[in-house]
């Protein structure tokens, strides 16, 4: 049969005049791009046009897109269309920066009596709060407290066994995912002191695991593996490590325990999961012993899979893993090991007599650790040569600091015996703020801040009183009355801004924010 298609080279030519004919994307005018660009949904998206060339950073800079985003947020701050495209940009860039540093004292703020056991947990999510009392469990949707409505309170329980540990996981890692519709959501899990670790999810428990001989006091931060093989971890009381998959099915999980791992010789507090390698996991245990596992390698009933040993002295304070670099934190000091070859490679802080809490944040190579009356922030990269040295304190509290928050913005620190939590600028030191976690209405005896939680520029905490306590839910997203000084505002000994800079002196589009999806 004879060929009916043109020839090869009538073909290129026909493509070629096609391919002329095309509008390339720079061929638009920038007005036009930016009413489509003013669609993108975050700054992070934006950030991405503005960096692939330089005709398209022009159209991320236009006024329209900025201006919008000011209406969308914060109707009433809008800047007038006469301003120049790079002071309304700057104008957003910096209200933003302010309300994640706290930097107003006119947030909304909405309270919650804890009755008869003080709050010890708490988790602050993208739209729901939830804080643990005892053996109960709260949840609130933040859309509707800001909007006062109090039915939507949910409360879980489920025996009479204290809550020990609270995580959340997407619902698609589990079994009870039933349509693409609620791939977003996710499930709460919860260890306690009656052995169990139960999985909740639309006001009820629909998972119970069983399996520790004594309470369970953490759960891995993260699942370990990939795909359908993930499983989290927990460890408790008797010294073992246990994995279980959440796909299983049943009410009590049958099948649900993978592996029991043995080589504690104490109870199990704290875990983590490598940031380089998803299958292994971290623990440590109440005598500072740690233990690194490969759980790809683990049977029903295993300590073959124990990869890696280290043993420090003093109490355990927290442990977190960062690549291929784990950090514990244990009696006075912050050790780092290379997961790789298990071996030591520096000594990122140091203080006596001991440390209370320790938190990091690796974009910016800074950890700060809690002590008696203050928290210290530290540079590592000042400490990999020479003695570790502290490069600011943040002051002003009354006993030890007990529990941290650090993010690219602030830093938050607060303790047991204080009705204060204080927040630092997190590149400067400088205090911002100092919010209260107790009601006026409240006597002042009892206990200070017995848990926080931060996400943005909304935090919750917790206090406890004589025989009742407040939850306090704040959210700065509308805030307008700034703090101009802070009049408790405490010195940097050892800040010294100008080193160790993490920018080149260039135009950056956005600040170094690790989270845009805020705003």
């Amino acid at each position: 049969m004879a060929d009916s298609s043109p020839p090869r080279s009538r073909r290129t030519r026909s493509q070629l005049q096609s391919q002329s004919t095309m509008t390339k994307i720079t061929e638009l005018d920038v007005d036009s791009l930016a009413h489509c660009a003013s669609y993108l949904d975050n700054l992070q998206d934006l950030s991405n046009l503005a960096m692939s060339c330089k005709y398209l950073k022009r159209v991320a800079y236009s006024n329209s897109i900025w201006l919008r985003w000011f209406r969308e947020h914060w109707p009433q701050q809008v800047p007038s269309n006469s301003s120049q495209p790079l002071e309304v940009r700057e104008a957003y860039l910096a209200r933003r920066t302010a309300l994640q540093k706290f930097k107003f004292f006119d947030p909304f703020v909405g309270d919650m009596l804890a009755l008869h056991k003080p709050c010890n947990h708490i988790l602050l999510e993208k739209n729901t709060f939830t804080f643990s009392q005892g053996p109960v469990i709260e949840m609130r949707k933040i859309d509707n407290f800001l909007r006062r409505m109090c039915y939507d309170l949910l409360i879980l329980s489920e025996g009479t066994a204290s809550i020990t540990c609270m995580r959340s996981f997407p619902l698609n890692e589990t079994s009870l995912l039933q349509s693409e519709t609620q791939s977003e959501e996710n499930v709460l899990v919860t260890a306690s002191c009656d052995r169990s670790i139960r999985i909740w999810w639309e006001g009820s428990c629909h998972r119970r695991f069983r399996g520790h001989d004594g309470p369970v006091f953490t759960l891995s931060d993260k699942l370990l593996g990939h795909g359908n093989s993930k499983v989290l971890a927990s460890g408790g009381e008797d010294g073992t490590v246990r994995l279980w998959s959440l796909k299983s099915v049943g009410k009590r999980g049958q099948s649900a325990l993978k592996a029991t791992l043995y080589g504690h010789e104490s109870s199990v507090k704290l875990m983590s999961v490598a940031g380089h390698k998803t299958s292994l996991l971290v623990t440590l245990s109440r005598d500072s012993k740690v233990r690194v596992w490969d759980t790809t390698k683990s049977s029903s009933v295993d300590s073959s899979c124990c990869v890696g040993k280290a043993s420090l002295s003093g109490s355990p304070a927290n442990v977190k893993c960062h690549e291929s670099l784990l950090y514990v934190a244990a009696g006075s000091s912050v050790i780092a090991f290379d997961l790789r070859i298990m071996q030591k490679v520096l000594t990122a802080a140091n203080y006596q007599p001991k440390l209370h809490s320790f938190e990091m944040l690796p974009s910016k190579s800074l950890i700060c650790t809690g002590v008696g009356g203050r928290a210290l922030l530290w540079d590592i990269r000042r400490n990999q040569e020479t003695k570790p040295e502290p490069i600011v304190e943040l002051g002003g509290h009354t006993g030890s600091v007990s529990f941290l928050h650090m993010d690219p913005y602030k830093i938050v620190t607060g303790g047991r015996k204080d009705f204060n939590i204080n927040v630092w600028e997190t590149d400067t030191g400088t205090q911002t703020n100092s919010l209260s976690c107790r009601s006026d209405d409240l006597p002042t005896t009892g206990s200070g801040c017995t848990a926080l939680a931060v996400n943005g520029c909304r935090i919750v905490t917790a206090c406890g009183g004589e025989g009742i306590g407040v939850v306090r839910f704040r959210d700065f997203k509308n805030a307008t009355c700034p703090v101009v000084k802070f009049e408790n505002e405490h010195a940097s000994r050892f800040w010294d801004p100008q080193s160790y800079s993490d920018t080149d002196g260039s135009d950056d589009y956005t600040d170094s924010s690790d989270d845009y999806s805020d705003y």
